[in-house]
């Protein structure tokens, strides 16, 4: 059977001929990786700035932050198949030289429709960017090096997310708004510069066939995908705005699940698809898929809770609950840089890894839940257990599922991983809001019944006591939503590393091979 390295070889995957290139390579994607995570969060404490200055309604300022995060998602695939058929390093560029383009356009937007025209040409750059930056790291790293590398990839994620609103406070405490954006620009050049000379270029086919030998492009598959993820995301983000039984987001849900289900039968049926469906057939694919989203469920809904419980329980201001939330970003940083969740994969194995991941991501849910109702130490306690968790977690599934899916189609797999990340972020903030809001209104005072939010139950109390049992109402749903969450995260855990561990005792763990040219897949085959 052969390994990952020689199939690598085979489709054009080579390693650059000086070790040390492929750590300072690694250096510079990690870099534009960065900017792509920072600017997910970095526009959240601007919006003061925006409303004042650029005369933004609340509605501009909602489309200002999500039309990044809605094209980017919406693309992400599209972008891994494009940077598998045309060029991992050239899509690079393009996102590179697209991501900073946009980003001086941000910077000297003058009106709101300016501001979230750039930012959807962002969320373009972002996802190639996303997509690129993985299947490189896959590109140069052999097996052995590779867990090493894509834990330092993955932390770079937690860094900016965390990162965001304290780089964009600083920002603003002695700059205007548009030096959010403007700080990219030094960032995508150097980094243009650095892709240009030592990243090595590599296709899904190789380097020697012209663009008329290629096979034909997937455009109903693109079309399909894109209108999938876009419509099941947006119903996501105005889920918690809007109401999740409100009609914006019933009929964007709708067109998204409906979008997904015609996607997946087209790809089943066209003689080259963008995505190649029988990868689901892939026990270790699926053990990993299933372990990823649960993963990014619970990161996504803790974020979520985690941020209201330091502001609305504990009382801290969002600079300071950005501070105290630093700590698990801080961990993420410290155990993957080191390299340890990589010599304890080599040493135990991905399922046991996954087992171990995904288990102290929930006990730092349920610490959190449990002893952090009241101040920040038993907070801070729970936090450090869920860094140690999501680095040991995060990395591994990343690369169990990058290793089930042929070198050939690093970017598609790079563009499933992103989508997976997506998607389980905003089902846990989905699922673990709606866990809080029904335990909220459960708890509610008789004063206070039927308020949607904190504030509005606030506001309908005239009693200190009244207002007590609100805050208690507030502080007992948040704990539940997060031993919810835990319980999912474990559970999860515990599947994806069984699958995992079936797939390596029966064989099945191997990385399916690329279909040669011109190949049928088997259901079309059939027809």
């Amino acid at each position: 059977m052969p390994s990952v390295a020689s199939d690598a070889t085979a489709a054009g995957l080579r390693p650059p001929d000086r070790p040390a290139a492929r750590w300072l390579i690694l250096a510079v994607i990690c870099l534009a990786q960065l900017t792509v995570v920072l600017d997910n969060t970095v526009l959240n404490v601007a919006i003061p700035s925006l409303t004042g200055n650029l005369g933004a309604t609340t509605a501009d300022v909602q489309w200002m932050i999500n039309a990044y995060s809605l094209v980017q998602s919406g693309l992400l695939l599209i972008a891994g198949n494009s940077a598998d058929r045309y060029g991992r390093k050239k899509m690079l560029l393009v996102g590179l030289a697209l991501f900073g383009a946009a980003s001086l356009g941000a910077a000297l937007a003058q009106s709101p429709g300016q501001l979230i025209a750039a930012r959807a040409g962002m969320g373009i750059g972002g996802a190639l960017l996303v997509t690129t930056t993985l299947a490189v790291v896959m590109q140069i790293f052999d097996d052995e090096e590779r867990p090493r590398a894509i834990g330092i990839w993955s932390s770079v994620n937690s860094l900016g997310f965390a990162a965001g609103p304290l780089i964009g406070g600083a920002l603003l405490d002695h700059f205007w708004w548009g030096s959010l954006f403007l700080v990219n620009l030094p960032v995508a050049v150097a980094s243009l510069a650095a892709v240009a000379a030592l990243v090595p270029e590599s296709t899904s086919r190789g380097d020697s066939l012209s663009a008329a030998e290629r096979t034909p492009v997937d455009l109903p598959g693109a079309l399909l995908s894109m209108t999938g993820m876009v419509g099941v995301v947006f119903a996501i983000i105005s889920g918690p705005l809007h109401g999740w039984l409100s009609g914006r987001v019933l009929i964007s849900a709708a067109i998204g699940v409906a979008g997904l289900a015609v996607f997946t039968l087209w790809e089943l049926r066209v003689p080259h698809p963008m995505l190649d469906m029988h990868f689901f057939r892939n026990r270790r694919f699926i053990g990993a898929v299933s372990g990823g989203i649960l993963v990014a469920f619970g990161m996504g809904g803790s974020m979520f809770l985690l941020t209201q419980h330091l502001q609305l329980v504990l009382g801290y201001g969002p600079l300071d609950a950005g501070l105290r939330m630093a700590p698990l970003a801080v961990t993420v940083v410290l155990v993957n840089f080191t390299g340890l969740g990589a010599r304890l994969i080599r040493r135990y194995g991905t399922p046991a890894m996954i087992v171990s991941g995904m288990s102290l991501l929930a006990a730092g849910l349920a610490v959190v839940s449990l002893l952090g109702g009241t101040g920040y130490g038993g907070m801070l306690s729970g936090l450090v257990v869920m860094g140690v968790g999501v680095a040991f977690a995060m990395p591994t599934m990343a690369n169990a599922i990058m290793s089930a899916i042929p070198p050939a189609k690093a970017g598609v797999g790079a563009g499933v991983n992103g989508t997976l990340m997506e998607f389980g972020q905003g089902l846990g903030v989905a699922v673990l809001g709606a866990v809080l809001n029904s335990r909220f209104a459960a708890l509610l005072p008789l004063a206070a019944a039927g308020a949607g939010s904190l504030p509005a139950a606030l506001a309908r109390t005239r009693t200190d006591a009244e207002r007590t049992a609100v805050h208690h109402a507030f502080a007992s749903g948040i704990g539940t939503s997060q031993l919810v969450g835990a319980a999912a995260v474990f559970l999860g855990g515990l599947l994806a590393a069984v699958l995992l561990r079936r797939a390596e005792r029966d064989g099945a763990g191997a990385a399916p091979s690329a279909p040669p040219a011109g190949a049928q897949p088997a259901a079309a085959a059939a027809e």
